[in-house]
């Protein structure tokens, strides 16, 4: 793998410091300012902002020592691409990034500690710079980088295989030890008793390599998924809601499906009973947006954080909406909201300040189906066509880097229902209908149809998502999610023969 020099002239230095808004060295020092020099560069930052989210400066700082009371400090183990980045960061920015700042930003994440950055290098994590970010945070000890890319790999690792085995064997080894991400389904049940025993009430995994839909669990007879909130959250499944009949009674009891122990558990509801409402699990928490009850939309929006069991409100939606298209990516949450007249506005909502923020509109005429996934920076936002064109599902794909729309070529004909299924993985757009599982390889400017499965076949709205599984049989295994992840950082570590160090190329 070639490793990319971070060797950068004074002038492209300077360049980027401007076009970045970091300001130079002037005459007017603000308080709590700190010079920061980097090879020939100065940058003039916040002090405090430094101590608050750098675990080297917060430690500097601390110690007592004479640098503690200093105006400069120069960072002889930083390139400056990487702290151009970091100052990106912390600033709020979420930058793409080349393969020179991501090695530089990786450096400069190991060497300062900082887990914005760390975070943020997990989010731009894509098929053109995973074995890079791999390679570099192994390298580096980012132990929680080199893991979530070694996970984005072996989800690719049939289209990547020649590339991966250039990498040093322990790494290879450790990719190959990981558990792929499946393509999962589940129709639409209600509630059932041990008279009424319905068999396709089953949570479905697509295995690939047979080209055929499995069965992995049956749901349990409480559980209803009509209506329902579903979301996966830390590789487990959570069903909310649903309503039992017609009558649209909801059911009050959540459930959680772990596929490591093949176990189901309850968990209690929102406060707000609500059906037909969007469940999105974000950062160790689930988002309970909008739905229905008693035939009435609602706005309201609720969390559940996992650690410690509870519902609380949040901020509501900008209106009232029921079944509220959703997706999430770069850790970035987003929702269309349909006000009628052709527009369609995307909303992203900020965890941290706890508001709905208006990112575009869409100008585009429906009859009634909408759907949105994500792939790198880009929404997807698929509608079937207006009036007498209602069979026919197209595209436009907006890029959050740039502001842009952009229409998709080609129309999709008659497989509106099965694009409505489409779930993300790596570079590949996975759908299905009755008759057919598809997979799409996701281009600039079209969906290529790559290959095609065995179909669901079976009738009814269907929920599509993605989970990783145990290779062995599920009852037999063992250890938590948790203590397969740790186990899995364990092993990573003792494949790991360089450590955090000062250098000037990796």
């Amino acid at each position: 793998m070639r490793i990319h020099s971070r060797d950068v002239m004074e002038s492209s230095s300077r360049d980027l410091m401007e076009s970045s808004g970091c300001p130079k060295l002037g005459p007017c020092k603000p308080p709590h300012s700190l010079r920061v020099r980097i090879d020939r560069s100065t940058f003039m930052v916040d002090r405090n902002l430094l101590v608050d989210n750098c675990e080297y400066f917060r430690a500097l700082f601390q110690s007592g020592m004479r640098e503690c009371h200093q105006e400069e400090i120069q960072l002889q183990c930083v390139g400056v691409l990487g702290f151009l980045v970091l100052l990106q960061v912390l600033d709020g920015e979420r930058p793409m990034l080349n393969s020179d700042q991501i090695v530089e930003a990786i450096e400069c994440t190991a060497f300062l500690q900082v887990l914005a950055l760390t975070k943020h290098l997990i989010n731009v994590i894509n098929s053109e710079n995973c074995l890079l970010m791999y390679h570099t945070a192994a390298t580096f000890g980012v132990l929680d980088l080199s893991h979530s890319s070694a996970l984005f790999i072996r989800d690719l690792y049939p289209d990547l295989q020649e590339e991966v085995h250039t990498l040093p064997h322990g790494l290879v080894d450790y990719i190959e030890s990981l558990l792929p991400s499946s393509y999962m389904a589940v129709c639409s049940h209600s509630p059932s008793s041990e008279l009424l025993k319905d068999l396709q009430r089953t949570v479905c995994y697509l295995d690939e390599t047979s080209k055929d839909w499995k069965v992995l669990t049956h749901l349990p007879m409480s559980t209803s998924t009509t209506m329902a909130g579903l979301a996966v959250l830390d590789n487990k499944l959570y069903i909310m809601g649903g309503v039992h009949d017609v009558s649209k009674k909801v059911v009050e009891t959540g459930f959680c499906y772990s596929p490591a122990t093949n176990s189901w558990s309850t968990i209690c509801s929102p406060q707000q009973l609500r059906y037909n409402f969007t469940l999105i699990g974000h950062e160790g928490c689930l988002y309970a947006l909008g739905g229905e009850f008693k035939m009435k939309s609602l706005s309201s929006v609720e969390r559940f954080k996992v650690s410690d069991g509870s519902w609380s409100f949040v901020s509501p939606l900008p209106c009232p909406a029921a079944s509220a298209v959703s997706a999430v990516t770069m850790n970035r949450i987003f929702i269309c909201l349909w006000r009628g007249q052709g527009a369609t506005d995307i909303h992203e909502y900020l965890p941290e300040q706890d508001q709905w923020l208006l990112i575009t509109t869409l100008i585009r005429q429906h009859s009634y189906g909408l759907y949105m996934v994500a792939h790198k920076d880009n929404l997807y936002v698929m509608r079937n066509g207006p009036c007498e064109d209602f069979l026919q599902c197209v595209m436009d794909r907006y890029n959050l880097s740039s502001g842009q729309w952009t229409a998709m070529s080609g129309q999709y004909g008659n497989s509106k229902s099965s694009l409505f299924t489409a779930v993300v993985r790596g570079d590949s757009v996975f759908t299905l209908s009755r008759q057919v599982t598809t997979e799409f390889t996701v281009e600039d400017q079209t969906w290529r149809l790559k290959r095609q499965m065995k179909g669901f076949g079976r009738i009814g709205s269907i929920y599509t998502f993605l989970m990783r599984l145990p290779k062995t049989k599920v009852s037999l295994m063992e250890n938590s999610v948790d203590q397969t992840q740790n186990q899995n950082l364990r092993d990573l570590r003792s494949c790991l023969s360089i450590s955090p160090q000062c250098s000037d190329h990796t």
